[in-house]
C-alpha cells in the first residue's frame, strides 16, 4: 500500500504506510507545506505501519519546526509508535 496525503481544514491527513519507499513523497510533500505554512498538523489516524526512516522525517519535520517557530502536531490515533518515539526524544535538544 501506497501513502496518500490529503489536506481538509488545514489538517493534512496521512492514509497508508510511512516506510521507506514512500519517505521520498512525504518529505518533498511537507517540506513544502512546512515552508508556506505556520501550522503544519498531521493527522495519523489512518497510518498502517511506519519505520525508522518514517519516524526520523517526523523528528526532523519537528525540528525544523522549532528553528522556524513554525507549529507542527500530531494528532490522531493511529500508529502508535510515532508516539512512542516522540515521548523519548527531546525536541529542545534537538533544535540546538
Amino acid at each position: 500500500m501506497t501513502l496518500q496525503i490529503f489536506e481538509k481544514n488545514e489538517i493534512f491527513y496521512l492514509n497508508g504506510r510511512l516506510n521507506r519507499s514512500t519517505l521520498k513523497s512525504f518529505i518533498s510533500y511537507f517540506e513544502y507545506n512546512l515552508s508556506r505554512n505556520k501550522n503544519v498538523i498531521i493527522n495519523i489516524d489512518n497510518v498502517i505501519e511506519i519505520d525508522k526512516s518514517g519516524l526520523e522525517a517526523m523528528r526532523n519535520f519537528a525540528k525544523v519546526a522549532i528553528l522556524k517557530q513554525k507549529v507542527f502536531s500530531i494528532v490522531g490515533n493511529g500508529c502508535k509508535e510515532i508516539y512512542d518515539d516522540f515521548k523519548q526524544t527531546n525536541l529542545a535538544e534537538l533544535a540546538r
